[in-house]
């Protein structure tokens, strides 16, 4: 099932379950009146929902209206927590190798996370609002999984089974602060402003045969100003997988169901491919040339981040934003 979050009913938004082909929805209230109330109560909320889903899909849902992603929020608008991490090494690789510097071989066993901005998700259609261009904007195309309530010291096979959707978040990356800000030792802060996620989240089981070893296997496709960026394979170089990447985080705490765990941005040993953020696009060019030629984001650039199915049709709806400046 595809669920989402309508703008209204507050700041968490109201539930809603979305058709396959993100044509029409149904208001989950009398279920659940959020996504996170769902999450909290996941193994008697499923069900419901999925019963829903099915309806909707048949065209037997009495209340169904046509989706407009316009008045999407984040399907969820906040979270308890977001744990990213940089589980696509051929990007790690190369920034080292760009400056000089090798890769520890610890990264290669034990993931690189960090603790995200959680309190509040952009919506799918809402501009990237930014104080300066001089602090290097960046796109970071993604792929999450939201986890039901995770208990402590999970082994990656028992954290397989408390992931409960996937989704899409373009982590916006302000490049410009990053180094002085990793420089003090104690991660990032300003740096990392909020990020969108897609219009919605789905279950494992909708993406059938994409989804295997707790990875998507489907190509990340980016556009800026509406010309190819690149379309990196979600399945391929990704060093841990999401089941790795919980267990890891819940090391030695329990996880809160509606916990968000991001896979970094995509990247593959094969730079034909493109790239899935700026950072590595100028990466690849300072190997190449000596120096970057790929500007960082600019007041009015347009980004598109999507995820197709075999057929060619949207899975999780395309995030789409524009980059403004911040309002007064």
């Amino acid at each position: 099932m595809k669920l989402g979050s309508l703008k209204e009913g507050g700041r968490d938004g109201t539930l809603i379950v979305v058709s396959r082909d993100l044509s029409h929805a149904v208001r989950a209230g009398t279920i659940a009146a959020t996504l996170q109330a769902a999450l909290d109560d996941w193994s008697n909320a499923a069900p419901r929902l999925n019963a829903l889903s099915e309806e909707l899909n048949a065209g037997r849902a009495a209340a169904a209206f046509a989706l407009d992603i316009g008045a999407l929020a984040a399907p969820l608008p906040r979270a308890y927590e977001f744990v990213d991490g940089s589980a696509y090494l051929p990007h790690v690789e190369r920034v080292r190798r760009a400056r000089g510097a090798e890769v520890p071989a610890s990264f290669y066993t034990d993931p690189l996370m960090y603790q995200a901005t959680s309190a509040g998700f952009l919506g799918p259609r809402d501009p990237v609002r930014v104080t300066s261009e001089d602090y290097g904007i960046d796109l970071e195309a993604e792929v999450i999984v939201v986890t039901d309530d995770v208990p402590m010291a999970v082994t990656p096979l028992q954290a397989s089974a408390h992931i409960q959707l996937v989704g899409l978040v373009n982590d916006v990356s302000l490049r410009g602060l990053i180094p002085g800000e990793l420089a003090k030792g104690f991660g990032f802060v300003q740096s990392k402003p909020r990020s969108a996620l897609s219009p919605v989240l789905v279950t494992p089981d909708e993406l059938g045969e994409a989804w295997r070893g707790d990875k998507l296997h489907l190509p990340m496709r980016t556009w800026l100003n509406d010309r190819w960026f690149g379309e990196a394979e979600c399945g391929v170089d990704m060093q841990f997988s999401f089941a790795e990447l919980v267990a890891h985080v819940a090391k030695t705490r329990p996880l809160t169901a509606g916990t968000i765990v991001g896979s970094g941005t995509i990247a593959n040993q094969d730079t034909g491919k493109g790239a899935s953020c700026l950072a590595e696009q100028r990466t690849v060019e300072t190997l190449r040339d000596g120096q970057p030629s790929t500007p960082f984001l600019a007041f009015g650039d347009r980004l598109k981040i999507d995820v197709t199915d075999a057929a060619g049709k949207s899975i999780f709806g395309a995030i789409e934003q524009q980059v403004a400046a911040s309002r007064d």
